[in-house]
């Protein structure tokens, strides 16, 4: 800080507006271009690490880049005086997070409105090679005119990869890690996309889908278990919107959407669909009720208008021209004409020409339309208007619908296509899938179709079953359990995986003889003789972050005025706190024991200043 209070000799520090274990947040006055903005320093403890240091402003000054109406603008990044720090656009309003604390469950419409603006953020940042990495309520901001901006894209990045081998670097976002973050593996575009998944869920149902008591049970949860079904959590929510969040939350990258663009363009279509309105400005709608706007945009609405301003005359004619039709129609029917009354014939369930006949010998009009029917044989009547026995004018028309028999349709080929795919020719063919059974194969790959049944060429009704026998891959082979014991849990997850065996229950425990993190026992056990795809149960030493530890701080007040304010602040896994705050006189020993969870920073400042910082 410049002797002024200026950081950097710019930067006027208002007021502290947020923070985590990271940065802390300041409201700010540009001195220079005379604006608001937000500045965010970097926390002292990351300062040393030089590769970080070098990373955190790589991935800033890429984020820089970025311009986008939904993400927060970065306008400079620097360090002055061993302080780093960042500088971006001041956003009055709320994050994403306060809003669902405050409001619960949110309508279906104003979710789709914020996922398509955080979407279009996403897409904007990969087609710039830029992942975000850690998106979550906590960093979607919400203006108070309703547009959602993006935040910390880069920082989050740079936090990643040095955090990405430790379960307790990710405390904060491990409600919404994607599978592959947890496994410890590199992350893209689709990790993104899970993440927002998952914000998706919490909005629909007012909570993230997973909760633990600690870090890695939450994370093991994104990789073995499924969500509650929102249909469940939020039964108000369009099943077309409950799949597109499923889909988002695939544990499988390859099963979730491709691309934000891929996720953002069926946003579009639920939206298009009459799911909810988004305005794509941004601009905050109702919950209830679509904008004025979005009739507007639509033809009927314009056709409205411009027949509002059609003149009185013209309304006249129009009048004029519908009483005459109406008349006119009424006396072809018989209605007005002279002419003897007559009893209409019950032709239903009769061959159309025998109806033709009948209807016709009664000096009656015939209208015939046709449809399928698989009840009634092609050719013969399925129903009349007026049914038969009422009493009318000679020349009434009399509609009568003649059957065509089943609907049939020609049977797919489905052999080879995947799963997904053959059901959906199925059904795109008027057809309904049947039994789906699951055989070995050496030579059909995963999930694909080995057989079917009926088997084309040929032709079947509409809404027969179509039975498929889909491939489990080649069959399983005999392994041998290696020993996982004293290994990290994120290795021994990959090498599960690559050994094509299966995670099955982990459980934490406390013990002495392994560091946190570590595999301490395993079944079955190492040696053992199983098949691929058997489950693998183990046991991992507790991590420390949730096991209070005590520290004792002591310092003396340096020389100053005779009453100075003292405190001692904790920086920890749960969060940033003041344990004591008194005042005392130079000279005095201040002395303290406190506690905390995980990694623990203690902070001793006198008069708004650091004289003392520890870390246990």
């Amino acid at each position: 800080m410049s002797p002024e209070g200026l950081l950097d000799h710019r930067y006027q520090l208002l007021e502290r507006i947020g923070g985590g274990g990271m940065a802390e947040v300041f409201l700010a006055e540009d001195t220079l271009l005379t604006r608001r903005v937000a500045v965010k320093i970097l926390r002292s403890q990351y300062t040393g690490d030089e590769d970080f240091v070098v990373r955190f402003r790589q991935e800033a000054r890429a984020a820089a880049r970025l311009s986008h109406p939904n993400i927060v603008s970065i306008f400079d990044v620097g360090c002055a005086d061993d302080v780093y720090y960042i500088v971006m656009e001041y956003v009055p309003g709320e994050t994403l997070k306060d809003y669902i604390k405050r409001e619960g469950q949110i309508a279906p419409q104003y979710v789709l409105q914020l996922a398509y603006q955080v979407a279009a953020a996403l897409k904007h940042a990969h087609e710039n090679k830029i992942v975000h990495c850690d998106i979550k309520p906590h960093n979607i901001l919400l203006s108070r005119d309703g547009l959602a901006k993006v935040t910390d894209f880069g920082i989050a990045r740079a936090v990643s990869s040095q955090t990405s081998t430790q379960v307790a670097g990710v405390m904060g976002s491990v409600h919404y890690l994607s599978p592959e973050q947890a496994r410890g593996y590199g992350v893209d575009a689709q990790s993104d996309i899970y993440s927002l998944g998952v914000v998706m869920y919490e909005m629909l149902s007012g909570a993230p889908p997973f909760d633990g008591p600690s870090a890695i049970s939450i994370a093991m949860k994104h990789l073995q278990e499924a969500p509650a079904p929102l249909s469940e959590k939020a039964p108000a929510t369009p099943p077309a919107l409950m799949a597109l969040v499923e889909k988002a939350m695939a544990k499988k990258p390859q099963d979730r959407f491709a691309t934000a663009q891929a996720l953002l363009q069926e946003l579009d279509s639920l939206i298009h669909q009459g799911q909810a309105h988004v305005d794509v400005s941004g601009v905050r709608e109702s919950k209830t009720q679509p904008s004025a706007s979005f009739y507007e945009r639509t033809t009927a609405a314009k056709l409205w208008r411009r027949l509002r301003q059609l003149p009185k005359w013209a309304w006249g004619v129009v009048g004029l021209l519908l009483v005459s039709f109406v008349i006119g129609q009424f006396i072809a029917d018989g209605g007005l004409v002279g002419g003897r009354e007559v009893l209409v014939p019950d032709v239903v369930g009769k061959p159309a020409e025998t109806a033709r006949s009948l209807l016709t010998n009664e000096n009656l009009r015939v209208q015939i339309t046709e449809t399928f029917n698989d009840r009634v044989p092609a050719g013969y009547v399925v129903s009349q208007q007026p049914p038969g026995g009422q009493i009318v004018k000679e020349r009434r028309t009399i509609q009568i619908v003649i059957s065509r028999g089943l609907d049939v349709t020609a049977i797919p080929d489905l052999k080879g296509l995947q799963r997904r795919e053959a059901e959906t020719r199925i059904r795109s063919a008027g057809l309904q899938v049947g039994i789906l059974s699951e055989e070995y194969s050496a030579t059909v790959p995963v999930d694909a179709v080995i057989s079917q049944n009926p088997r084309p060429p040929g032709q079947v009704a509409k809404g027969v079953l179509i039975d498929l026998v889909v491939s489990k891959g080649k069959s399983p082979q005999q392994i041998t359990v290696p020993n996982f014991i004293g290994e990290s849990m994120q290795s021994v997850l990959a090498r599960i995986e690559a050994l094509h065996l299966k995670v099955g229950r982990i459980r934490e425990t406390s013990t002495s003889r392994f560091a946190p993190g570590m595999i301490s026992a395993q079944a079955p056990i190492p040696g053992s003789s199983v098949y691929e795809g058997t489950t693998i149960d183990l046991e991992v030493a507790r991590s420390e972050a949730g096991i209070p530890k005590r520290a004792r701080i002591q310092f003396v007040v340096p020389d100053g005025p005779i009453r100075q304010a003292c405190k001692i602040v904790v920086v920890d896994a749960s969060g940033e706190r003041v344990v004591y705050e008194n005042v005392h006189k130079p000279g005095d020993r201040v002395e303290k024991v406190v506690e905390g969870t995980g990694q623990m920073t203690v902070r001793a400042i006198v008069n708004n200043k650091l004289v003392q910082e520890q870390t246990f």
